[in-house]
Protein backbone atom coordinates (compact mmCIF):
# COMPACT_ATOMS: atom_id res chain seq x y z
CA UNK A 1 0.00 0.00 0.00
CA UNK A 2 1.45 3.42 -1.24
CA UNK A 3 0.21 6.97 0.29
CA UNK A 4 -2.07 7.21 -2.09
CA UNK A 5 -4.07 4.25 -1.44
CA UNK A 6 -3.85 5.15 2.26
CA UNK A 7 -4.74 8.43 1.30
CA UNK A 8 -7.98 6.61 -0.57
CA UNK A 9 -8.99 4.77 2.76
CA UNK A 10 -8.86 8.11 5.00
CA UNK A 11 -10.97 9.97 2.40
CA UNK A 12 -13.50 6.97 2.27
CA UNK A 13 -13.91 6.83 6.17
CA UNK A 14 -14.54 10.30 6.23
CA UNK A 15 -17.42 10.18 3.86
CA UNK A 16 -18.82 6.79 5.77
CA UNK A 17 -17.95 8.70 9.55
CA UNK A 18 -19.60 11.68 8.65
CA UNK A 19 -22.38 10.24 6.54
CA UNK A 20 -23.32 7.06 8.45
CA UNK A 21 -25.49 8.90 11.04
CA UNK A 22 -26.51 12.11 9.74
CA UNK A 23 -29.97 12.05 7.55
CA UNK A 24 -28.27 12.34 4.69
CA UNK A 25 -28.22 8.50 3.37
CA UNK A 26 -24.40 6.90 4.12
CA UNK A 27 -25.11 4.03 1.92
CA UNK A 28 -26.22 6.76 -0.89
CA UNK A 29 -22.99 8.60 -0.80
CA UNK A 30 -20.64 5.56 -0.57
CA UNK A 31 -22.28 4.40 -4.10
CA UNK A 32 -21.83 7.40 -5.46
CA UNK A 33 -18.06 7.61 -4.18
CA UNK A 34 -17.48 3.60 -5.07
CA UNK A 35 -18.76 4.90 -9.26
CA UNK A 36 -16.45 8.00 -8.76
CA UNK A 37 -13.37 7.01 -6.44
CA UNK A 38 -13.04 2.87 -5.86
CA UNK A 39 -14.45 1.83 -9.39
CA UNK A 40 -11.80 3.92 -10.45
CA UNK A 41 -8.37 2.95 -8.67
CA UNK A 42 -6.76 -0.08 -10.17
CA UNK A 43 -5.35 -0.83 -6.99
CA UNK A 44 -8.59 -2.05 -4.96
CA UNK A 45 -10.10 -5.59 -6.13
CA UNK A 46 -14.16 -5.12 -5.98
CA UNK A 47 -14.01 -7.90 -3.11
CA UNK A 48 -11.38 -5.86 -0.88
CA UNK A 49 -13.49 -3.13 -1.86
CA UNK A 50 -16.82 -4.63 -0.29
CA UNK A 51 -14.84 -5.84 3.00
CA UNK A 52 -13.15 -2.51 3.06
CA UNK A 53 -16.85 -0.87 3.47
CA UNK A 54 -18.11 -3.09 6.24
CA UNK A 55 -15.10 -2.42 8.66
CA UNK A 56 -15.37 1.19 7.91
CA UNK A 57 -19.01 0.73 9.24
CA UNK A 58 -17.84 -0.64 12.57
CA UNK A 59 -15.97 2.36 12.72
CA UNK A 60 -19.09 4.10 13.03
CA UNK A 61 -20.46 1.45 14.69
CA UNK A 62 -17.96 1.82 17.35
CA UNK A 63 -18.33 5.36 17.94
CA UNK A 64 -22.08 5.46 18.38
CA UNK A 65 -21.57 3.00 21.40
CA UNK A 66 -18.98 5.50 22.80
CA UNK A 67 -21.14 8.27 22.61
CA UNK A 68 -23.59 6.29 24.28
CA UNK A 69 -21.63 3.88 26.39
CA UNK A 70 -23.49 5.16 29.70
CA UNK A 71 -27.10 4.25 28.04
CA UNK A 72 -25.85 0.73 26.94
CA UNK A 73 -24.33 0.29 30.25
CA UNK A 74 -27.54 0.89 31.76
CA UNK A 75 -29.69 -1.08 28.75
CA UNK A 76 -27.33 -4.30 29.38
CA UNK A 77 -27.17 -3.88 33.58
CA UNK A 78 -23.30 -4.47 33.37
CA UNK A 79 -22.49 -2.15 35.70
CA UNK A 80 -25.18 -0.87 38.30
CA UNK A 81 -22.60 2.53 40.01
CA UNK A 82 -23.12 3.32 36.87
CA UNK A 83 -25.22 6.48 35.79
CA UNK A 84 -28.84 5.54 36.13
CA UNK A 85 -32.02 6.12 33.68
CA UNK A 86 -34.84 5.46 35.48
CA UNK A 87 -37.35 5.96 32.59
CA UNK A 88 -38.90 3.30 30.54
CA UNK A 89 -36.58 2.77 27.40
CA UNK A 90 -35.73 -0.98 27.63
CA UNK A 91 -33.91 -3.83 25.57
CA UNK A 92 -37.29 -4.74 24.75
CA UNK A 93 -37.79 -1.57 23.05
CA UNK A 94 -35.05 -1.90 21.06
CA UNK A 95 -35.75 -5.52 19.68
CA UNK A 96 -39.76 -3.63 19.29
CA UNK A 97 -37.97 -1.77 16.85
CA UNK A 98 -35.58 -3.84 15.16
CA UNK A 99 -38.02 -6.19 14.10
CA UNK A 100 -39.51 -4.70 11.13
CA UNK A 101 -36.90 -4.09 8.85
CA UNK A 102 -34.93 -7.19 10.50
CA UNK A 103 -37.53 -9.20 9.35
CA UNK A 104 -37.98 -7.71 5.73
CA UNK A 105 -34.40 -7.06 5.33
CA UNK A 106 -33.63 -11.08 5.57
CA UNK A 107 -36.28 -11.59 3.18
CA UNK A 108 -35.67 -9.68 0.63
CA UNK A 109 -31.63 -9.44 0.99
CA UNK A 110 -30.92 -10.82 -1.94
CA UNK A 111 -33.64 -9.01 -4.23
CA UNK A 112 -32.32 -5.54 -2.28
CA UNK A 113 -28.54 -6.05 -2.77
CA UNK A 114 -28.89 -7.03 -6.69
CA UNK A 115 -31.74 -4.49 -8.49
CA UNK A 116 -31.58 -1.24 -5.85
CA UNK A 117 -28.23 -0.80 -5.09
CA UNK A 118 -27.83 1.97 -8.49
CA UNK A 119 -27.40 5.59 -8.52
CA UNK A 120 -30.64 5.86 -10.11
CA UNK A 121 -32.64 4.24 -6.45
CA UNK A 122 -30.25 6.23 -4.82
CA UNK A 123 -31.28 9.41 -6.41
CA UNK A 124 -34.99 8.39 -5.98
CA UNK A 125 -34.13 7.54 -2.31
CA UNK A 126 -32.28 10.89 -1.65
CA UNK A 127 -35.20 12.79 -2.99
CA UNK A 128 -38.42 10.73 -1.42
CA UNK A 129 -36.71 10.56 1.78
CA UNK A 130 -36.00 14.48 1.67
CA UNK A 131 -39.16 15.12 1.34
CA UNK A 132 -40.45 12.92 4.01
CA UNK A 133 -38.11 14.98 6.18
CA UNK A 134 -40.03 18.29 5.42
CA UNK A 135 -43.13 16.53 6.23
CA UNK A 136 -42.40 15.76 9.01
CA UNK A 137 -40.95 18.73 10.23
CA UNK A 138 -43.86 20.88 8.89
CA UNK A 139 -46.66 18.79 10.73
CA UNK A 140 -44.95 18.83 13.69
CA UNK A 141 -44.63 22.06 13.50
CA UNK A 142 -48.17 22.73 12.95
CA UNK A 143 -48.65 20.51 16.65
CA UNK A 144 -48.60 22.92 19.81
CA UNK A 145 -47.00 20.31 22.10
CA UNK A 146 -44.30 17.16 22.20
CA UNK A 147 -45.45 14.51 23.68
CA UNK A 148 -41.78 12.78 23.80
CA UNK A 149 -39.20 15.09 25.14
CA UNK A 150 -36.71 12.54 25.87
CA UNK A 151 -35.80 8.61 24.52
CA UNK A 152 -36.71 7.42 27.74
CA UNK A 153 -40.73 8.44 27.18
CA UNK A 154 -41.19 6.34 24.48
CA UNK A 155 -44.15 3.85 24.56
CA UNK A 156 -43.89 0.16 22.86
CA UNK A 157 -46.61 0.96 20.20
CA UNK A 158 -43.80 4.28 19.09
CA UNK A 159 -41.16 1.94 18.90
CA UNK A 160 -42.83 -0.36 17.06
CA UNK A 161 -44.37 2.09 14.78
CA UNK A 162 -40.76 3.47 14.68
CA UNK A 163 -39.76 0.18 13.21
CA UNK A 164 -41.91 -0.19 10.75
CA UNK A 165 -41.05 3.14 9.45
CA UNK A 166 -37.37 2.25 9.28
CA UNK A 167 -38.05 -0.04 6.80
CA UNK A 168 -38.29 2.50 4.50
CA UNK A 169 -34.18 2.51 4.86
CA UNK A 170 -33.82 -1.03 3.07
CA UNK A 171 -34.05 1.19 -0.30
CA UNK A 172 -30.72 2.69 -0.79
CA UNK A 173 -30.20 6.44 -0.62
CA UNK A 174 -33.23 6.75 1.81
CA UNK A 175 -31.20 6.75 5.12
CA UNK A 176 -31.88 5.06 8.03
CA UNK A 177 -31.41 7.91 10.56
CA UNK A 178 -33.51 10.24 8.24
CA UNK A 179 -36.49 7.72 7.96
CA UNK A 180 -36.12 6.95 11.97
CA UNK A 181 -36.01 10.25 13.11
CA UNK A 182 -39.12 11.36 10.56
CA UNK A 183 -40.80 8.53 11.92
CA UNK A 184 -40.73 9.74 15.62
CA UNK A 185 -41.43 13.12 14.66
CA UNK A 186 -44.35 12.12 13.17
CA UNK A 187 -44.92 9.84 16.18
CA UNK A 188 -44.87 13.32 18.85
CA UNK A 189 -41.38 12.68 19.76
CA UNK A 190 -38.63 15.74 19.69
CA UNK A 191 -36.44 15.47 17.00
CA UNK A 192 -33.23 14.67 19.89
CA UNK A 193 -35.21 11.67 21.49
CA UNK A 194 -35.96 9.95 18.41
CA UNK A 195 -32.43 10.75 17.36
CA UNK A 196 -31.21 9.42 20.30
CA UNK A 197 -33.32 6.47 19.84
CA UNK A 198 -32.44 6.02 16.05
CA UNK A 199 -28.64 5.90 17.15
CA UNK A 200 -29.47 3.37 19.78
CA UNK A 201 -31.53 1.14 17.41
CA UNK A 202 -28.92 1.18 15.11
CA UNK A 203 -25.92 -0.23 16.93
CA UNK A 204 -27.18 -4.02 17.68
CA UNK A 205 -28.10 -4.35 14.07
CA UNK A 206 -25.58 -2.47 12.14
CA UNK A 207 -23.14 -4.16 14.18
CA UNK A 208 -24.70 -7.61 13.98
CA UNK A 209 -25.21 -7.47 9.95
CA UNK A 210 -21.96 -6.46 9.71
CA UNK A 211 -20.26 -9.06 11.64
CA UNK A 212 -21.90 -11.83 9.95
CA UNK A 213 -20.55 -9.97 6.68
CA UNK A 214 -17.21 -10.46 7.33
CA UNK A 215 -17.19 -14.38 8.71
CA UNK A 216 -17.37 -14.88 4.98
CA UNK A 217 -14.58 -12.28 4.01
CA UNK A 218 -11.98 -12.89 6.89
CA UNK A 219 -9.01 -14.44 3.30
CA UNK A 220 -9.40 -10.10 2.35
CA UNK A 221 -7.61 -9.58 5.30
CA UNK A 222 -4.44 -9.85 3.92
CA UNK A 223 -0.83 -8.29 5.21
CA UNK A 224 -1.11 -5.74 2.13
CA UNK A 225 -5.24 -4.85 2.66
CA UNK A 226 -4.94 -4.30 6.59
CA UNK A 227 -3.54 -0.81 6.73
CA UNK A 228 -5.66 0.30 4.27
CA UNK A 229 -8.26 -1.07 6.80
CA UNK A 230 -6.98 -0.01 9.83
CA UNK A 231 -6.62 3.81 7.80
CA UNK A 232 -10.10 3.75 6.93
CA UNK A 233 -11.64 2.31 10.51
CA UNK A 234 -9.63 5.08 12.35
CA UNK A 235 -11.12 7.62 9.91
CA UNK A 236 -14.40 6.26 9.80
CA UNK A 237 -14.76 6.46 13.96
CA UNK A 238 -13.38 9.71 14.48
CA UNK A 239 -15.69 11.28 12.16
CA UNK A 240 -18.16 9.65 13.32
CA UNK A 241 -17.68 10.85 16.71
CA UNK A 242 -17.33 14.33 15.45
CA UNK A 243 -20.44 13.94 13.20
CA UNK A 244 -22.90 12.18 15.91
CA UNK A 245 -21.82 14.81 18.89
CA UNK A 246 -22.55 17.80 16.50
CA UNK A 247 -25.77 16.27 14.98
CA UNK A 248 -26.86 15.66 19.00
CA UNK A 249 -26.57 19.26 20.09
CA UNK A 250 -27.89 20.69 17.03
CA UNK A 251 -30.72 18.61 15.85
CA UNK A 252 -33.43 20.08 18.25
CA UNK A 253 -32.90 23.79 16.83
CA UNK A 254 -31.92 22.85 13.24
CA UNK A 255 -34.16 19.79 12.67
CA UNK A 256 -34.39 18.34 9.16
CA UNK A 257 -35.52 20.83 6.59
CA UNK A 258 -32.29 21.66 6.12
CA UNK A 259 -30.63 18.01 5.36
CA UNK A 260 -33.55 17.70 3.25
CA UNK A 261 -32.25 20.47 1.27
CA UNK A 262 -28.69 18.96 1.34
CA UNK A 263 -30.54 15.60 -0.26
CA UNK A 264 -32.38 17.68 -2.92
CA UNK A 265 -29.49 19.37 -3.90
CA UNK A 266 -27.13 16.63 -4.41
CA UNK A 267 -29.57 14.05 -6.19
CA UNK A 268 -29.93 17.46 -8.49
CA UNK A 269 -26.08 17.31 -9.13
CA UNK A 270 -25.62 13.87 -9.51
CA UNK A 271 -28.48 13.78 -11.97
CA UNK A 272 -26.76 16.96 -13.80
CA UNK A 273 -22.89 14.85 -13.94
CA UNK A 274 -24.49 11.22 -14.59
CA UNK A 275 -27.86 11.62 -16.94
Amino acid sequence: MNIWELFSALVLGVVEGLTEFAPVSSTGHMIIVDDMWLRSKDFLDEKVANTFKIVIQLGSILAVVVVFRNRFVDLLGLKKETQSFSGKLRLTHIIVGLLPAGVLGVLFEDYIDEHLFSLKTVLIGLVIGAFLMIAADLISKRKSTVKVDTVDQITYKQAFYVGLIQCLSLWPGFSRSGSTISGGVLLGMSHRAAADFTFIMAVPIMAGASFLSLLSKWQYFTVDAIPFFIVGFVSAFFFALVSIKFFLKLINRVQLIPFAIYRIALAALIYIIYF
